[in-house]
């Protein structure tokens, strides 16, 4: 029967019924889904929107940005976006995703340059940076911008390349923005290839924002930097089919990865189309295929900026983030409920549509399935509390007291909840066999832009991920350095912090 459900398109099912959608038991392995796309119009050419080819303004942007021009608010949320990288990275970098990928890295050779992340290992450029990306997302655990976690492989670019190039705090944080902000104009002018076309944008994003931000630091000219766009747009990739495997990481690593191989190509003399974007089967074009497409994003880039404007959600757990406010709204009855959870029969969660294409309420059968079982997050979140690191273990989903109270987890989509591109609010309805009933709402997760995380939570989370990697003192001196971006003069005494015998 699953098999068979499986192989219906998915926006017919959702047509017929979305409340029944999270009776499948596997939906984090499926592709994204939601209301039928608008059909695709004639696109007008990208100089009629901005006056010049996009990757030309990119490039534009990439040489003419300064950092001192930036907003406040758009430099304090880049250094808390690199604490929090940071910190997820000597976390991730403890998986066994990134075990297996640096032994890779070290069959691979190739000069000792640039340091990876919590590891002894030193790589080349393109190897440090795919296993940086690889631990930035292999928790789960890295923050949410645009679309998904469109600038995940940013960070993990910039650091061994900014390592190798001598880069300073200011020149790292002013190519990091670039980064972010690239990454927001290619993720709004194409919406919906995440949430309805299927496609992660970790990947399809994330390789081309990376290039933009290495770009800068390697300081290609303004000339050849369309070549880097274009060769980053021919990398882009990323199926949500591999949500729930240890391949979704691997998008963040890959995407980290070309983008520094894109900006080192281009800035060689190798080519690419000047209108790989926007031209037929270009990017837009092609990864758009039948949705809507819009060119207007890159009208102000430079001028307006969407670190500021719209910002991004920092994740509490370790977890799709999608289905954080269910979570808290098990945490929220967890009091009232912890004494009598043999008493209970039913736990239903209503969700988004976004969150009822990603995460399912099948028991996992993998530290990585956990990550987006519904069923498992809820039940655990009742049993013991906050699903922090401890609870994406083998042993953790093994436990049988969450095991049994999972059993009682069932989950649909609400469309009253909206489509979960941005908020994802969640209802739990918990019974019990006495017939009572306990309902909570959640419409803002921790961290989100609504309720954000306080500078102490932030620091809190740091050191939690970092102690799976390092020892509190060594912690605490790579958060005083991040904490001081970007006026430090040098990264010199950094360095060797993030490498761990």
């Amino acid at each position: 029967m699953d098999d068979r459900m499986q192989s219906i398109d998915r926006r017919l099912f959702l047509g017929a019924g979305a409340s029944t959608l999270m009776a499948l038991p596997a939906l984090a392995q499926q592709g994204a889904a939601g209301e039928a796309p608008k059909a695709s119009e004639p696109k007008p050419a990208a100089a009629a929107v901005t006056g010049k080819r996009l990757g030309q303004v990119v490039a534009d942007f990439v040489v003419g940005f300064e950092l001192k021009d930036a907003p406040a608010v758009a430099i304090d949320r880049t250094r808390v976006a690199f604490t929090d990288t940071v910190g997820v990275m000597l976390a991730g970098c403890r998986q066994e995703v990134s075990t297996i990928l640096c032994d890779m890295v070290r069959l691979e050779g190739g000069a000792p340059a640039a340091s990876i992340v919590g590891q002894s290992l030193r790589a080349s450029p393109q190897l440090a940076a795919l296993a940086n990306g690889v631990a930035a997302h292999a928790m789960d655990y890295d923050l949410t911008y645009v679309a998904g976690q469109a600038a995940s492989a940013v960070i993990p670019a910039v650091l061994p390349v900014a390592e190798v190039t001598g880069a300073t705090p200011a020149e790292t944080m002013a190519a990091t923005i670039i980064g972010y902000e690239v990454a927001a104009r290619v993720g709004r002018s194409n919406f919906l290839a995440s949430s309805v076309g299927g496609w992660h944008t970790v990947g399809t994003i994330g390789v081309i924002a990376a290039a933009a931000a290495c770009a800068r630091l390697l300081k290609v000219p303004v000339e050849r930097i369309p070549d880097v766009i274009g060769i980053s747009a021919s990398m882009a990739s990323g199926l949500s089919v591999n949500f729930g495997s240890m391949t979704k990481p691997l998008h963040s690593g890959h995407a980290a990865r070309d983008g520094v191989m894109a900006a080192l190509l281009g800035a060689r003399g190798f080519t690419s189309n000047p209108n790989a974007l926007e031209g037929h089967s270009g990017y837009f074009e092609d990864f758009g295929r039948g949705l809507e497409v819009s060119y207007d994003p890159f009208k102000d880039l430079g001028h307006r900026y969407d670190l500021v404007a719209m910002g991004y959600d920092l994740k509490a757990y370790p977890c799709g983030g999608l289905a954080h406010t269910a979570i808290e709204a098990a945490l929220a009855l967890r009091e009232r409920l912890a004494p009598r959870l043999s008493d209970i029969t039913s736990i239903h969660c209503s969700v988004t549509r976004n969150a009822g294409q990603r995460a399912g309420t099948q028991y996992p059968q993998s530290v990585e399935n956990a990550k987006f079982s519904l069923a498992y997050m809820v039940a655990y979140s009742l049993v013991h509390g906050a699903p922090m690191i401890s609870a994406f273990t083998e042993e953790a989903i093994k436990d049988e007291k969450v095991k049994a109270v999972a059993k009682t987890v069932s989950a649909s989509v609400d469309p009253a909840l909206g489509p979960g591109t941005r908020e994802s609010p969640a209802i739990l309805k918990v019974t019990l066999s006495d017939g009572q009933t306990f309902e909570q709402r959640v419409d803002y997760q921790t961290g989100s832009i609504q309720n954000p995380m306080t500078q102490a939570q932030i620091e809190n989370k740091f050191r939690d991920c970092a102690a799976q990697s390092v020892k509190a003192d060594v912690a605490s001196k790579i958060l005083a350095v991040l904490n001081a971006l970007p006026a430090r003069p040098s990264f010199e005494d950094f360095w060797p912090l993030l490498r761990v015998s």
